[in-house]
């Protein structure tokens, strides 16, 4: 039996290891919000890519930029939710091919996917009941499961069983995001609602608009498509708008002046009706500098030094 410091040397060898040379690796620990389950893992898009340009969810290249940083996945139907699912994390972790790291990767849902999970339960008829999860993830994503220098030969692989389960998202220094769809005008407006922090899916939303007779008075948006929710006003609107989100889990969610007066079809705002600059470049793992990396590593050694005294 492995001592304590045997196990603890090991640890360190690894996650030391596995910061340096494979930084798409996510150690992170996030809360989670489900139990572990099974189900497969496809990839699609470039090797190195982030899948699509946003695919079903409307992200567009924001799925190549941080917080995103290309590790996404397009979830299969009960994971994307007709939309309400877009933006929400998971942990995933590959088992069976001697590439897999065992190292858990936080994924983010922007796309549709297919079924074709594996089934769970059957009825007496052989009809399947209960289909397990299927991730179509970016090859980043993908290769991101695989120990360090085995990515392109887990990529080969093609398919994967996987464990996942659903943790919340947390996005350090980024605010809830609002983005003005290109079609919007002073009679419609449409938004893309983007890294909320979820811990559940996003079941409904309401704005509040300013000017006679509809201060005070929320308004729900209709889902238009994905992760954009529409107003079709009869009459002009008029900012700021504040904007109200509602998750499955009861949470509520109120961003205070999210898209200001004058605001500008196109435009991404945060609350207080702070306009976002954003510019296309490709996409890499997550920031893991090397000051932050040397910090997550202490912490992690830390707390299992704690947990093998105990």
């Amino acid at each position: 039996m492995a001592s304590k410091l045997e196990l603890l040397s090991s640890f360190i060898a690894t996650t030391a290891f596995t910061l340096l040379f494979h930084p798409c690796a996510s150690i992170e620990f996030r809360r989670e919000l489900s139990s572990w389950s099974t189900g497969i893992a496809t990839w699609y898009g470039d090797a190195n890519g982030a899948g699509s340009d946003g695919g079903a969810c409307g992200f567009q290249y924001a799925v190549e930029q941080p917080p995103f940083s290309s590790l996404i996945a397009a979830g299969s139907p009960f994971i994307y939710d007709s939309g309400k699912g877009c933006g929400s994390c998971y942990r995933v972790v590959c088992s069976g091919n001697e590439a897999c790291s065992g190292i858990p990767v936080t994924v983010v849902i922007t796309d549709q996917g297919p079924g074709g999970g594996p089934c769970l339960s059957q009825a007496a008829d052989g009809m399947c009941l209960n289909e397990g999860a299927h991730f179509d993830m970016s090859g980043t994503a993908f290769g991101a499961m695989a120990k360090p220098g085995m990515s392109d030969q887990l990529r080969g692989a093609g398919l994967l069983q996987i464990q996942y389960t659903r943790v919340q998202c947390e996005w350090p220094g980024v605010d809830v995001t609002f983005s003005v769809d290109a079609g919007s005008n002073p009679h419609y407006l449409a938004v893309l609602v983007e890294y909320e922090d979820s811990d559940s899916d996003l079941s409904s939303v309401d704005i509040m608009q300013s000017g006679a007779g509809t201060a005070g008075q929320w308004v729900p948006m209709q889902q238009s498509w994905g992760a954009v929710w529409r107003l079709d006003s009869g009459s002009e609107l008029h900012g700021p708008f504040n904007i109200r989100l509602t998750f499955s889990s009861g949470r509520v969610l109120v961003a205070s002046n999210a898209i200001p007066a004058g605001w500008n079809a196109g435009v991404a705002y945060r609350s207080g009706g702070v306009a976002v600059t954003r510019g296309r470049h490709s996409g890499a793992c997550r920031g893991y500098e090397a000051a932050g990396s040397f910090v997550r590593l202490l912490y992690h050694l830390l707390l299992l030094f704690v947990v093998l005294k105990l």
